[in-house]
């Protein structure tokens, strides 16, 4: 009895990667036009980097204006830097970035695509010999995952710029001991984790809007509840998914360059 409340949960991830599968698959056999991919890749990418830039912007000045009174407490305000960049290009830009995507793109992803299905537009595509998914699915996809990387990269930079500015302009934080402590502990092995977790949510956030917007309901309703879905399983799944890949981004960091263990005298 107890497994019987899964089964709806079980059935939806189980169409989900159905859906899933047929996408990736219209990706590698490019059955999409040039110009619908050149299209989404200008709303994903161009029209969304004022949002994300901010974005970026303010995170690193709050985090900054944040974590200096305890820093100063106990003297390692200097180490600023480090802690500070460390956050923002493993975690924060890649996250913050995939959140304002899911919630400016992936909403309107879904609602397209949920008024087209209750146009009859999908019908349409299928009864041409189309298929929709491969069709309309696989150049968002593409989209996400080619700009998502490049959109954290602004956020990366904003984020780094605004707490500089407000560490070595505001607090007067010695620039040089700063910059040496971000040279020492923020690795390009941290910018690549956070350029590879950006791929991977750029991939999950366009198949959960596209997943909700093909599965739409009739009517203004139905529409508005694909596009509020899509963003809310996005933002969930981008979370769930951060935490693992930091997991096994750190297994890998730990079983390449393995730590020195301290001999006991």
């Amino acid at each position: 009895m107890a497994s019987v409340p899964l089964t709806p949960a079980l059935v939806g991830l189980g169409d989900w990667a159905l859906f899933s599968a047929r996408a990736l698959s219209g990706v590698v056999g490019r059955a999409f036009p040039a110009r619908e991919l050149l299209r989404v890749a200008v709303e994903v990418g161009y029209a969304s980097t004022a949002v994300v830039a901010v974005t970026g912007l303010f995170i690193g000045m709050v985090l900054a204006v944040q974590a200096y009174g305890q820093f100063r407490t106990i003297g390692l305000e200097t180490s600023l830097g480090a802690v500070i960049h460390m956050s923002v290009v493993r975690e924060l830009g890649p996250v913050l970035a995939a959140v304002m995507l899911a919630g400016r793109v992936g909403a309107a992803m879904a609602a397209e695509l949920a008024t087209m299905r209750v146009t009859e537009q999908l019908d349409a595509l299928a009864c041409l010999g189309v298929d929709p998914v491969k069709y309309l699915v696989a150049p968002r996809v593409l989209a996400c995952v080619l700009l998502l990387p490049l959109l954290t990269v602004v956020a990366d930079l904003l984020g780094l710029a605004g707490s500089s500015l407000i560490c070595l302009h505001v607090y007067g934080i010695d620039a040089h001991h700063y910059w040496r402590h971000t040279r020492e502990f923020v690795k390009p092995w941290d910018v690549l984790t956070g350029l590879a977790k950006a791929v991977a949510f750029g991939a999950v956030l366009s198949l959960v809007a596209c997943h909700r917007g093909f599965r739409g309901r009739a009517g203004a309703e139905g529409v508005g509840r694909a596009a509020t879905g899509a963003f809310v399983v996005s933002f969930v799944a981008i979370l769930v998914l951060d935490f693992f890949l930091a997991m096994l981004f750190n297994g890998l960091h730990d079983l390449i360059w393995p730590r020195a263990v301290p001999k006991v005298a």
